[in-house]
């Protein structure tokens, strides 16, 4: 599929998110029926777990503190509810979006260069080469379509080798969404840190490329990912922990390709809506990292009575209460996880629609803020 495949209005999803048949290392891969409301998931497991005393059976694990991304994972769905044709959200060529089933499934997100995205994915921050492989293979083998890594999470090579495993057992590149992040201390050099991912994932080309955080060059470094968009080596470009209009001004304004999305630390107690309103204005998303709280915040959100009650009312953890809500405001979310349990369950978020009330009581969520300052 190349970008003139891809408009606005229309996205033909080339390939189904069969899964795809990987040995891992951990022991293996989880799949099929959901687990039960009290059973639990984890993101960033890598980093260890947190059990709150109010949910010792319900998502007991600590998501790593990253900037954006870790693990998730479910069985391939296929998608279904068709989206408006002015919608930037893509849909299928049948009219079905690409990820869950049936009416309550999400759609991808149209990026600005013409290329659509999955709008949920797994991270693999803090996790190993080995350890990343292990944990994005079980993801693409529960359907998985999007991965975020990063040149400072140093396991380029081991994402590559799980997808490069999937496209050998049948998956189709264009099926799989790979993210990565030029590392402040590569700023100086920036063209050349884009090819050595290139060389590290070693998929051909990577999906979107992102400055991991501002820096004293932005423009440079944003210059040498438009170049890369141009020799093909990169199809959208993007920028990370960029909070506020202004931050996001300082390279949309400079911008000639335009900026995909901003991948901030987003989650119930830090919505940061009045952003993801202004950037949604220009035609760009949201992405959310530490989706869960990460290490610092996943004890106390998921201890939360509000998001418990929501949680209960729907049969479903807190984790996957929470990650549905990010997916229904419009955000995309990149849990993290290394347990093969937890990847399955965070993408079992496909078959259950959060109200309008819990939306609203989610909203009355925000404001008790972040929990990490880049």
């Amino acid at each position: 599929m190349t970008k003139r495949d891809l408009t606005r209005r229309e996205f033909a999803i080339v390939g189904a998110t069969a899964a795809a048949t990987v040995a891992l290392g951990l022991g293996g891969c989880a799949q099929g029926a959901a687990p039960a409301a009290s059973s639990g998931s984890d993101t960033e497991a890598s980093l260890g777990r947190a059990t709150s005393s109010s949910q010792s059976a319900a998502h007991s694990s600590v998501p790593a503190p990253s900037t954006p991304d870790s693990s998730s994972s479910v069985a391939a769905q296929a998608a279904a509810s068709e989206q408006s044709s002015g919608s930037k959200d893509a849909s299928a060529g049948n009219g079905q979006p690409a990820d869950g089933t049936g009416p309550l499934a999400i759609a991808d997100k149209m990026l600005a260069s013409g290329f659509a995205m999955p709008a949920f994915g797994i991270g693999t921050w803090t996790l190993s080469d080995e350890e990343a492989e292990a944990s994005v293979a079980c993801a693409l083998e529960n359907g998985y379509r999007l991965v975020d890594t990063a040149q400072y999470y140093r396991n380029e090579e081991g994402v590559g080798r799980a997808v490069r495993a999937a496209m050998d057992a049948g998956r189709d590149r264009e099926d799989i969404f790979v993210t990565s992040k030029i590392m402040p201390s590569s700023y100086e050099r920036a063209a050349e840190s884009i090819d050595e991912s290139l060389a590290k994932l070693d998929i051909g080309y990577i999906d979107l490329m992102l400055i991991h955080q501002p820096g004293s060059n932005d423009e440079a470094v944003w210059r040498a990912l438009e170049e890369s968009v141009a020799a093909g080596k990169v199809r959208s470009i993007g920028i990370s922990n960029y909070y506020t209009p202004e931050h996001y001004d300082a390279i949309a304004n400079i911008a000639e390709v335009p900026v995909a999305l901003v991948q901030n630390e987003n989650h119930p107690y830090y919505q940061n809506s009045q952003l993801q309103s202004y950037v949604e204005g220009t035609g760009g998303f949201v992405e959310s990292w530490y989706p869960l709280g990460g290490r610092p915040g996943v004890a106390q959100m998921l201890a939360d009575e509000t998001l418990g009650a929501i949680a209960a009312a729907h049969g479903k953890t807190v984790a996957q209460t929470i990650l549905r809500w990010h997916v229904q405001s419009g955000y995309i979310a990149i849990p993290g996880s290394g347990n093969p349990d937890h990847i399955a369950e965070n993408i079992q978020i496909f078959d259950f629609e959060l109200t309008e009330e819990d939306m609203a009581s989610i909203a009355a969520l925000d404001g008790i803020g972040r929990f990490e300052n880049w």
